[in-house]
């Protein structure tokens, strides 16, 4: 949980007379981050079954993440381009209002969610700087089986 500043009361000294006035305000929490970041990492896993967004900063700790799952999606439709564009719309509502000003994107998987999530996370006025993909490729792939013996 994050530090919530609650505001009661709140005495001003005015300029003309020396006089201490009390100013009774509304009592509001208010919710303020605890650092300012200006540039991050978008880290997007795009599986045929979901898809994961993390946010993270430019050292590689996470700030935000969420998933089709964590959003409500079950079964196939978590791996469907308008779960993963849900995913990336709430990603970058979250930037937003954390001040984060450009991103660098790193894609992994094959999944439909890749290019979705990447352009709801762009909807928010957010610069992509670049965008990696970092799909795993075999190179030879495993063992073929023996011939059958009959």
């Amino acid at each position: 949980m994050g530090k919530v500043k609650i505001i009661n009361k709140e005495e001003i000294k005015t300029e003309t007379t020396n006089d201490v006035a009390s100013v009774d305000l509304p009592t509001k929490s208010v919710k303020v981050p605890k650092k300012k970041i200006v540039s991050g990492t978008l880290n997007i896993e795009a599986t045929f079954n979901n898809t994961k967004v993390v946010l993270s900063d430019k050292d590689g700790n996470t700030l935000f993440w969420t998933s089709a799952g964590a959003l409500g999606f079950k079964g196939a439709k978590k791996g469907t381009p308008f779960a993963a564009s849900k995913a990336g719309a709430i990603i970058g509502e979250k930037a937003k209002a954390l001040g984060i000003k450009e991103v660098d994107v790193k894609v992994k998987g094959v999944g439909s969610g890749r290019e979705p999530t990447i352009r709801a996370f762009m909807a928010y006025d957010i610069e992509v700087s670049g965008v990696r993909d970092l799909t795993p490729v075999p190179h030879n792939g495993p063992k073929p089986k023996k011939p059958r013996r009959v």
